[in-house]
C-alpha cells in the first residue's frame, strides 16, 4: 500500500468524524448563542423607516438576547451594497439585515445583474411591521389633491421629479408605478435612503416623493410636507384624514412595504429559531407597539416560515410592476 493511498483512506476515514463533529458543534453553539455583540444592517441612510424599526427592533433584541445589538448604516447600490455584505459575512448569527419587501420582490427584477440572490443568500428570520407609502409634495407645489397634481404634470411635462430612498425601494416603484399609469413626464431622483430624499423635498430640490409613512409623518405633522394620498387599500389609521389613491381617483393603485430581518443562508437553524423567538417578544413589546403604531407601522411577527412565504408573495406582485414600468439598473 502506497503512502498516497494510506493518507487517503485515512483523509476518507475522517471525514465522517468531522461531519459528526460539526454536527454536535452546531446545538452546542446556538446553546451558548449569543456570547458577543450582534450587528443588525440597516442598508439604507439614517432616519428612514428602515432604520427607524431597526433601532427600535435592536433595542428590544439587546435587553431579551443580553448582548448589544448595534445597528451599522450600509447604504448604497438601493439596499444592495449592504444586503451584499451580510449576504457573504459568517452565518454564524451575529451579522443580521434589516430587510425590506422590496429587497426580495422587486430587486430580482429591477436590476440587471447583482452580486448576490436576495432570495437564496439571505435566509428569513421574522417580519416586524408593514405599513403603507404616503404620496408626498413640497408645500411650495400648488397641489392640494391627486388629480391637481396630475394636472400639474401634465400641463409642465419633465418639469416635475419624484425622489427615492434608492432605485428599487417601494418608493421608487410606487413612483414608476404612478408614472406608468397615468403616462406622466416625470423624473425619478435616487437617493441612498428617505433622510436625504426628504432634505431635498423639503428644500424643494425635488417635488414630491412616494415615501414610508415612520419617514414622513413627522415632517407631514410639523408642516413641513403636504401630504395628498396613503397608497394602501383602505386608509392608514395614522393619517386617517387622507384618502387613498383608489379613493383620489385611481383605481387599482395599490403599495405596500413590510420589513424583516434575516440572516446569511447556513445560519444554524437553532440560531434562527432563537433569533424569531426573541423577535417575537420584541413585537408583543408594549413599547415597541406603541413607538412603531405611533409612526405608521402595523406590527406582525411570525415565523421564518410566514416570512419565506410573504416573500414569494412580493416576488409574485412587483414582478409584473416592474416589467410593465420598464425600469431597469445597470
Amino acid at each position: 500500500m502506497t503512502r498516497r493511498f494510506r493518507m487517503s483512506r485515512l483523509a476518507a476515514a475522517a471525514l465522517p468524524l468531522a461531519s459528526l463533529l460539526l454536527a454536535a458543534t452546531a446545538p452546542a453553539q446556538a446553546q451558548s448563542y449569543p456570547n458577543r455583540p450582534i450587528r443588525l444592517v440597516v442598508p439604507y441612510a439614517p432616519g428612514g423607516a428602515t432604520d427607524i424599526i431597526g433601532r427600535a427592533a435592536a433595542a428590544e433584541l439587546s435587553k431579551t438576547l443580553g448582548q448589544p445589538v448595534t445597528v451599522e448604516n450600509k447604504p448604497g447600490a438601493g439596499g444592495n451594497l449592504g444586503a451584499d455584505f451580510v449576504a457573504k459575512s459568517p452565518a454564524d448569527g451575529y451579522t443580521l439585515l434589516v430587510s425590506p419587501s422590496s429587497l426580495h420582490g422587486i430587486t430580482p427584477f429591477l436590476y440587471n445583474k447583482l452580486p448576490y440572490d436576495p432570495n437564496k443568500d439571505l435566509a428569513p428570520i421574522i417580519v416586524l411591521g408593514a405599513f403603507a407609502n404616503v404620496l408626498v409634495v413640497n408645500p411650495g407645489v400648488k397641489a392640494n389633491n391627486v388629480s391637481e397634481l396630475v394636472s400639474l404634470i401634465r400641463a409642465n411635462p419633465g418639469k416635475y421629479t419624484y425622489a427615492s430612498s434608492g432605485s428599487g425601494s417601494t418608493i421608487h416603484m410606487s413612483g414608476e408605478m404612478f408614472r406608468s399609469m397615468l403616462n406622466l413626464d416625470i423624473a425619478h431622483v435616487p437617493y441612498k435612503g428617505s433622510g436625504p430624499a426628504l432634505t431635498d423635498l423639503m428644500g424643494g430640490q425635488v417635488n414630491m416623493m412616494f415615501d414610508n409613512i415612520p419617514s414622513a409623518i413627522s415632517q407631514i405633522r410639523a408642516g413641513k410636507l403636504r401630504a395628498l394620498a396613503t397608497t394602501g387599500p383602505v386608509r392608514s389609521p395614522t393619517l386617517p384624514e387622507l384618502p387613498t389613491m383608489i379613493e383620489s381617483g385611481f383605481p387599482g393603485y395599490i403599495s405596500t412595504a413590510w420589513f424583516g430581518i434575516v440572516a446569511p443562508v447556513g445560519t444554524p437553524k437553532e440560531i434562527i429559531a432563537k433569533l424569531n423567538a426573541e423577535g417575537v417578544k420584541a413585537t408583543k413589546s408594549a413599547d415597541f407597539i406603541r413607538k412603531m403604531n405611533d409612526l405608521g407601522y402595523e406590527i406582525v411577527g411570525g415565523s421564518p416560515e410566514q416570512m419565506a412565504s410573504m416573500i414569494q408573495e412580493e416576488y409574485k406582485r412587483w414582478g409584473p410592476v416592474v416589467k410593465a414600468s420598464g425600469a431597469k439598473v445597470e
